[in-house]
């Protein structure tokens, strides 16, 4: 079976995948993902494509922890951050041995004496390079947010809380709902309502990890409908419709997020408040590194959905503030030009702090220190 699914992966590696999403990657002892699963795809794409295009190549696995603690009922086995990580020691060269090993070992020492990192968090103001040398080669989706996301304040929360126990928080996959379940393992798609739906969307493009929107979210699709009722009812009127016919037409983009013309159904589409949200969202987030690939902090930040965040690296040097739906005082920051990309509002810090007024439910605050200025157009939400 093993050499069945590494010859698989190689079929899709030739291809040209950029990387895989693995279906309930729990089912599977991490040992068996560190010693064959891992490495095997690693050495195709280097095969393929060189070692530059494997560390680029992204993993990342369903850990599937239905629960809203930092760890799954109290076993590291189960819980998603125990999948980013190696082995710290060595088992049976048998394979299943070396799994009932591996499961003894890290359930005895159980969930307070498990790795941590730092990869995801400033130090004080300042970006540092990740330490991955003990990443297993395999990210996961965060399934605590995606369980607490009943409420965009409740998952930010959660988040926070348990990001020293992955290898590196800032590449896990974020999502409200999915082709199997809700918020609290809902089994209908999310019915929080527009403004929520907002909030949800102007946290994920902006705090750490990969933001992540099942098809149709982005119009509330099939909002409050079960997602999947097997043969019992017509697929039609689950969360798993058929979304095509609201992408019917013709489309010509400008740019980046940016619709020239549209006509047909698809036109209609395009002109939803949270397709509006998403597109400047994309822009922000793409103009702004800090939002793509920094660590982030709370220190020194009071508020409720707010937090700083940097990349650093070569030339580049973003620095973000962040206050969502909320209003933020910033304290302890660099003295500098900071440009709000949602406004264009200019402020010069020269005592280390910041105050944000609320922008209120859905709308989002991105002072940038050094800023070029406002990002994008005035929409229903970012304004």
């Amino acid at each position: 079976m093993q050499n069945y699914l590494i010859g698989a992966y190689d079929k899709y590696i030739d291809m040209g995948v950029d990387g895989f999403r693995v279906d309930t990657a729990v089912h599977i002892p991490r040992t068996t993902w560190n010693r064959r699963f891992l490495p095997a795809i690693q050495e195709r794409v280097t095969q393929r494509f060189g070692a530059e295009a494997a560390r680029n190549f992204f993993v990342f696995g369903e850990v599937a922890a239905f629960v809203n603690d930092k760890w799954n009922r109290g076993s590291v086995n189960h819980s998603a951050q125990f999948y980013t990580w190696k082995e710290r020691k060595e088992y049976d060269a048998d394979d299943a041995k070396a799994a009932l090993e591996m499961y003894d070992y890290e359930q005895q020492l159980g969930t307070g004496n498990q790795p941590t990192s730092t990869n995801a968090f400033l130090q004080g103001n300042s970006y540092h390079t990740p330490d991955h040398s003990k990443f297993s080669g395999m990210n996961v989706i965060d399934m605590r947010m995606h369980m607490n996301f009943g409420d965009a304040h409740n998952a930010f929360s959660n988040g926070k809380d348990s990001d020293d126990s992955y290898n590196d928080a800032t590449f896990n996959v974020v999502y409200v709902d999915s082709h199997d379940y809700g918020p609290n393992k809902s089994s209908e798609r999310y019915t929080g309502g527009t403004d929520a739906w907002a909030e949800n969307m102007s946290l994920m493009w902006t705090f750490r990890g990969i933001p992540t929107l099942y098809y149709g979210s982005e119009i509330e699709f099939q909002a409050g409908k079960k997602i999947d009722c097997g043969p019992g009812c017509p697929l039609a009127t689950t969360g798993r419709a058929y979304y095509g016919d609201h992408l019917a037409g013709d489309v010509t983009a400008a740019d980046f997020s940016k619709v020239a013309s549209a006509d047909g159904a698809v036109a209609t589409t395009l002109d939803k408040p949270l397709v509006k949200h998403v597109q400047r969202l994309n822009q922000i987030r793409r103009a702004i590194p800090a939002l793509q690939m920094g660590q982030y902090s709370t220190e020194g930040i009071s508020g409720g959905m707010a937090f700083k965040r940097r990349y650093t690296s070569g030339s580049t040097d973003s620095f973000a503030l962040v206050a969502v739906t909320d209003g933020a005082t910033f304290t302890g920051i660099p003295d500098g030009r900071y440009v709000d990309a949602v406004t264009g509002d200019v402020r010069q810090v020269t005592g280390g702090t910041l105050t944000v007024a609320a922008p209120g439910k859905g709308n989002l605050r991105v002072y940038v220190l050094n800023g070029s200025g406002r990002i994008g157009t005035e929409g229903p939400y970012l304004k």
